[in-house]
């Protein structure tokens, strides 16, 4: 969906995969300072959101998913995988239960294949699972911002922010009383300086919760069984990942980033040596400079120098080897 908020004065569309919202609105070191003194609101109306109602909805949900959920108190935030049989990890949804509803949002583009996995896992449970997208909207408020959640909206609070579920109806109004608006752009660099993963750009076909430090904020190691828990629990007892996320200190000098996908290896071996792992992040950030997300090898040298694409980077350890 495109978002009415792209209208606003400088909006820049984003690319994918978060087209239909503003990258930024002229000024993305601004935007980016606004969000961590905790001002400031961003568009993410281009993401899923999906609701399950009725009243076996938290045992259901727990059979299928990797975090505990059973006794989810209302207004608590958790966050969420679904795995394949062979453990890798295919949909990730964040999640809030107001009591009588579970609503969660999702990746864009990704919400149609979980509808569908869901839907065929209902069997006799009394659940309703609805997309309701077109409907509301989400927006995200920095912590400590003082924006109060309008009357009957639900919220999903967290150490980062606020996600709101705001119907769809109301998303100009929303953004000329609580502006100043900041594009996903900004929200970007703060994620990747929290080391924070997200679908399909720290992710691919094969990887799985412990080699992007999913483990600890969307993973139960205690809870019944799941598809894929046997993988989780076997590499979790082992403790050897193959691939491992690290953050990476990228050459300020050079005038471009490193692209999605682009290959990471020893600087000591230069550009044409092995490749030991991709890019899957890079930014500007405001305080530290250009910096990156990438997958590694799990031996890959914690204090080696490293090339990401042309750059120049230095590394840091976020899922140890």
């Amino acid at each position: 969906m495109k978002s009415p908020l792209l209208s606003l004065p400088g909006a820049v569309p984003a690319e994918a995969p978060d087209e239909g919202v503003a990258a930024h609105y002229g000024d993305l070191f601004r935007e980016q300072r606004s969000l961590a003194s905790g001002t400031g609101f961003v568009d993410l109306s281009h993401r899923g959101v999906l609701t399950v109602r009725g009243p076996d909805r938290l045992a259901w949900l727990h059979l299928l998913l990797t975090q505990h959920v059973s006794e989810l108190e209302p207004g608590r935030a958790t966050e969420a995988l679904v795995l394949s049989a062979h453990g890798h990890i295919e949909h990730a949804l964040y999640l809030v239960d107001d009591g009588e509803t579970t609503w969660a949002h999702v990746e864009p583009g990704t919400l149609g294949a979980l509808l569908a996995y869901l839907e065929s896992m209902k069997f006799l449970y009394r659940v309703e699972v609805a997309d309701v997208t077109g409907d509301y909207a989400v927006v995200f408020l920095p912590a400590g911002s003082v924006v109060p959640t309008p009357e009957s909206v639900v919220a999903r609070e967290t150490p980062q922010g606020r996600d709101l579920f705001l119907p769809r109806a109301d998303l100009e109004a929303f953004a000329a009383a609580n502006g100043p608006a900041a594009g996903v752009a900004a929200l970007e660099a703060l994620r990747v300086e929290g080391h924070r993963p997200r679908l399909g750009r720290e992710t691919d076909h094969r990887t799985i919760p412990h080699e992007v430090g999913w483990l600890g904020s969307a993973v139960h190691l205690d809870k019944g069984c799941y598809r894929g828990q046997e993988t989780v629990a076997r590499v979790h007892n082992l403790g050897k990942p193959p691939r491992r996320l690290v953050f990476l200190h990228l050459d300020g000098s050079e005038v471009t980033l490193p692209a999605h996908g682009a290959p990471v290896r020893l600087a000591a071996d230069g550009p044409e040596g092995r490749q030991l792992g991709t890019v899957t992040t890079a930014v500007r950030h405001w305080e530290l400079g250009p910096v990156a997300l990438a997958v590694v090898k799990r031996n890959t040298p914690v204090d080696a120098p490293l090339l990401a694409g042309s750059v120049a980077a230095a590394q840091e350890v976020v899922v140890p080897q």
